[in-house]
């Protein structure tokens, strides 16, 4: 089953399939969204730790490698590579949007110059890469991305990223709203739980954008 007929809601079920998708390298950008190291961190318990385990084996066996690839490749096609992360200015945090001050695992006091705060190692930002803060879970609500991307032609945007059921679908809502093609990379994204994952992937896929795989996104590329 490839891209065309993968992820499809009870709306898209009987659907025609979508045109191919072509991507060109000078107007695209590859958004990757809040790999950091604090998802990373063992919990408080080792319960808790233990419950968060598959989570942990799909970021380093799959999630990081395969951005790692991806960014790569975009790099080396001269695609804009953005990060965006999510971390707080003040150390107080009071300047985050509500959803992350409520309590519960939605709670992130992530001072921007704290080292858990830090995209991983495996994927630093080379050069002059744009690094976007946020406060807020969507990458264009709370930053000056949208302009950004604006500015430097970008037509269509590629996600990768963590978790696809909070910032990476709020990310893709915002970006189709703003009427930019987007393209989710199945993985080399991640939740809290491969149903979450999935589910939330049938929920943005065919309205929102298109939800392929790694190899499947790099074929897209024009030259």
């Amino acid at each position: 089953m490839g891209w065309k007929t993968a992820y499809r809601s009870f709306y898209y079920a009987n659907a025609e399939e979508p045109d191919d998708i072509h991507l060109d390298p000078e107007t695209t950008a590859l958004l990757v969204i809040d790999i950091q190291s604090t998802y990373l961190e063992e919990k408080d318990t080792p319960q808790e730790t233990a419950r968060w385990q598959p989570f942990y084996e799909r970021m380093r066996n799959t999630v990081i490698p395969n951005n790692a690839r991806m960014i790569a490749e975009c790099r080396k096609r001269g695609v804009e590579v953005v990060f965006a992360r999510i971390a707080c200015h003040r150390i107080d945090g009071r300047d985050r949007s509500l959803s992350q001050k409520k309590p519960g695992f939605n709670y992130l006091l992530l001072p921007k110059d704290r080292a858990d705060s830090q995209i991983v190692a495996e994927l630093a930002p080379q050069g002059d890469e744009i690094v976007v803060t946020k406060t807020t879970d969507s990458a264009l609500t709370g930053t000056n991305l949208r302009m950004l991307l604006h500015n430097m032609g970008i037509k269509d945007v590629v996600v990768t990223g963590i978790f696809t059921d909070q910032c990476v679908s709020s990310s893709v809502r915002s970006l189709v709203d703003e009427s930019f093609g987007v393209v989710v990379v199945e993985d080399c994204c991640a939740a809290a739980t491969m149903e979450l994952h999935r589910h939330e992937l049938e929920i943005i896929n065919m309205i929102y954008c298109h939800v392929v795989q790694l190899d499947e996104a790099l074929s897209f590329f024009t030259s």
